[in-house]
Formats: C-alpha cells, structure tokens, sequence
C-alpha cells in the first residue's frame, strides 16, 4: 500500500457559524456554469414560442399598466413617455423577483439532487442568479430597441446622463438582495413550507410597494417616507434616473440599499449553511 496518497476530495462538516468557503465554490464553478444552462434552457424547452416569451411577457405587462394606470387611473410619468417607463419598471422587477421567487424554493425543489451527490449547495442558488442575469439581458435589449423605436417615430426626448455608468452596480444590487432574502426564505420553508405560499403574496405587494407603475414624486406624506425606505426604490429611481432625467438619484439611498443587500446576503448565507447540515430530515 502506498503510504504517500494524497486524497483528491476530502469533505469535512462546517464547524463554524462564518464557513462560508467560497473557494469551494469556485472549484465548482463549471457545474455552475452547467446550472445556468439547465435553468435557462428547461423552462422553455417544452414551450411552442420558446425565448419568445422574454420578449411577450415584459411587452404585454407594459400594455396592461399603460391601459390601467396611465390611460384609466391617469396616473402621471413626470413626462416620460408612459411604455417606456413601465419597461424601464419592469424589466428590473422582473430580474429582482425572479431572483427572489426562484432561490427561495432552493431546497425543496433540489431535495433530490442533494441527496445523492455532495457540492456547495450555494452553487444553485447563485446559478438562478446568473441565470436570470442572461434573462435580464434579453429585456434590457427590448427595452434598448422600443426606446430607439419611440425616438425615431415620436420625437420624443431622452436625456441620458453619466449616471448610466452605474447600471451594472445597480443590477449588483438587485441580484444580492435577490440572493439574500431568497436564500432566506428557502433555509425557512424547509420547516414551515406556509412561507411559500406568504412569499407570493408578498412579491406582489412588494410590487406595488416600489416605484414602478408611478413615480416616487406621485406620493406624498407618510406614503412617501415608507415607500422611500423600501430598499428598492433607490434602484429603480436611479435607473430611471440616467435614462430619463426624471425623479431623484440620491447617494444616500444607494448607499442605504448597499448596506441592506450585502448585509440580508450575509445574513442568508449563514442561516443557508446552518440549515443545510440537517435540511433532508425535513423536507
């Protein structure tokens, strides 16, 4: 026997509450890449228009919102040609609440997979991140050719500024706060699987919670000192904000939905972990 082996993989139980080992995750980053390209290739593969419906579903919300909230409620865009600024809307919610919804159900719907082979369970996770980022993607490209569009044949004017240049930090933003409470909210539902059922109702509240279908200036009072405290109006004020000219870019707020994103995904990691040691005796 050959007393000079050296073990290629040795696993060992995470000790401590901070084990995060993201190395790890790096070792593994083609079965994540693989992860991707599971996630994003089977929720089409059945379906007659495919990647089509990238396209359909931001575009018909649009339309439904213009209807309802500018043409019956008439609520106002601060000027901002009303499909536009529903897509602009939009398009991030619909990266955010993927995110959100999709990690959230992490465990229960890979109860199979982790229990027959190891890797770092984060890997899935961060795969519906990376995923939906390919997504995200798609629609900032429909909404690139409806603005070219609304320029050519309506005249109208779009003051895009240099605080385009923190797009990318704002999507950041998105996917770790998506991330975070996500992987929260999955560590949960392993035990009380009724938080599944709250969390679609709350993404929905959410919604209308955060400056989408009218902008932060249309509320006044209380109303206004709550929905500024959601984490995510700074994010869709901003981006609105280096497209459009309109509503407000604060510092301050970005710099307050930083702290909350990186410190909900710290937070998610460590119940994630803690969780994971002893989540197949309850799902």
């Amino acid at each position: 026997m050959n007393t000079n082996e050296e073990w290629t993989e040795v696993i060992t139980p995470k000790r401590s509450l901070f084990d995060f080992n993201l190395k790890e995750l790096w070792r593994y980053r083609d079965l994540i890449m693989l992860f991707v390209r599971r996630d994003f290739v089977s929720v089409y593969k059945q379906t007659i228009l495919g990647p089509l419906w990238l396209f359909i579903q931001p575009l018909f919300t649009t339309i439904i919102f213009f209807v309802v909230f500018n043409q019956i409620a008439k609520i106002s865009t601060e000027g901002v040609d009303p499909i536009l600024f529903y897509l602009s809307g939009i398009t991030l919610w619909n990266y955010f609440s993927d995110c959100f919804s999709k990690t959230s159900n992490t465990f229960v719907a890979n109860a199979g997979i982790f229990g027959k082979v190891y890797f770092p369970r984060l890997a899935t996770p961060i795969s519906i991140v990376l995923s939906n980022l390919i997504k995200l993607g798609i629609q900032m490209m429909l909404f690139g050719v409806v603005l070219i569009y609304q320029l050519i044949t309506k005249d109208i004017e779009v003051n895009v500024n240099l605080h385009i240049l923190i797009l990318p930090y704002l999507i950041l933003l998105m996917a770790v706060m998506g991330l975070g409470l996500g992987i929260i909210f999955s560590a949960l539902t392993t035990k009380y699987r009724d938080l599944s059922f709250l969390l679609t109702f709350g993404i929905q509240l959410l919604m209308y919670a955060t400056p989408i279908i009218y902008p932060l200036s249309f509320t006044e009072g209380k109303l206004h000192t709550i929905i500024s405290m959601n984490p995510l109006t700074p994010l869709m004020e901003s981006f609105r904000y280096a497209f459009f000219s309109i509503g407000t870019f604060d510092w301050s707020g970005l710099v307050y939905t930083s702290l909350f994103s990186f410190g909900v995904l710290f937070l998610g990691i460590v119940i994630f972990n803690q969780v994971e040691k002893s989540f197949m005796d309850t799902v």
